[in-house]
């Protein structure tokens, strides 16, 4: 990429990249020239995973197949934000992608917090707290928004371990 296309900003992580193609076009060249030099080295470009998405803001209103794609754990899509003039819009950015949020939601199910009624909160803390200062810094970084839905069922799991705790706190209907 450095040799043949340097202007062409692109990022890489292990075997997965992006590539940044201004049009159509330059993106379908890209796109050959990658496979091309795959091939060189033995390798094939994966079917599903790679292709050229379209990416919508409130100056691109085209439609594409593909508008959206996921990458290192987020989400890369057309959401609503504001501009530096406060207005709302639609930009191209980063958020917690949904197979994160599920693995998210998934661990702290299986954490079973609401059933520890025996540990304090201060071991609670200890247990929790390294995972949920990875998470919220991570996938906070960018449309901290995002991450409320799949941070909410620890709110819940903690306010379940309360009530059987301490059974003054309970809800008497």
């Amino acid at each position: 990429m450095a040799k043949q296309y340097p202007p062409v900003p692109w990022e890489r992580y292990a075997e997965d990249a992006i590539v940044q193609g201004r049009t159509e076009g330059e993106a379908q060249e890209l796109r050959a020239a990658l496979a091309a030099r795959m091939r060189e080295c033995g390798w094939e470009l994966h079917p599903e995973k790679t292709k050229i998405v379209y990416c919508k803001e409130d100056d691109r209103r085209r439609t594409y197949a593909h508008e959206k794609f996921d990458f290192m754990g987020y989400t890369f899509g057309p959401r609503r934000s504001k501009n530096r003039k406060g207005e709302f819009c639609i930009h191209f950015s980063p958020a917690i992608s949904d197979k994160a949020g599920r693995a998210i939601r998934q661990e702290i199910r299986r954490g079973k917090l609401h059933m520890r009624s025996e540990e304090r909160i201060e071991e609670l803390a200890q247990m929790y707290n390294p995972q949920v200062r990875g998470w919220l810094p991570y996938y906070g970084r960018f449309y901290r928004s995002a991450l409320y839905p799949p941070m909410r069922p620890l709110d819940r799991s903690l306010a379940r371990w309360a009530y059987r705790k301490y059974k003054k706190l309970r809800i008497v209907e």
